[in-house]
């Protein structure tokens, strides 16, 4: 662990905790205030300090973490979890489950939308059926 005297980006932190996949996609979450401290966004280049409590909110969930020790590089998961307390409240985790059960395949749902070339065949020649 470092000492609390080295400065940390707090994007290059959350990409080495592994909250976020790439440090731009943390640098990006920061810009768009979904990163805060008691309450107020906070910006990429801020220094990390141990201690720091930050609300975070991804795509997946959201986070409550703790600072406990200042992490530079990436690391495996278990590594990476020591670095950091998760004290996400309860009603937060429920919401994360929530939202898991319910993500988006990129399919659209069946019998919504455009109709297939059948559907539009058989649409065809009911129509023109009923001009005779």
């Amino acid at each position: 662990m470092a000492t609390t005297t080295e400065k940390l980006r707090l994007d290059k932190y959350l990409w080495a905790i592994r909250v976020f996949k790439t440090r731009t996609q943390a640098a990006a979450a920061c810009e768009a205030g979904k990163v805060k401290m008691n309450g107020v966004a906070v910006k990429a280049a801020r220094a990390v300090s141990i201690g720091d409590q930050y609300d975070i909110k991804t795509e997946a969930r959201k986070w409550k973490v703790e600072v406990t020790g200042l992490l530079h590089n990436r690391l495996q998961y278990s590594e990476a979890i020591k670095y950091y307390i998760d004290i996400t409240t309860e009603e937060d985790k429920q919401f994360n489950q929530r939202v898991a059960a319910t993500f988006y395949t990129g399919k659209r749902p069946s019998k919504i939308g455009r109709p297939t070339k059948r559907e539009r065949r058989n649409l065809d020649e009911f129509m023109d059926g009923d001009e005779q």
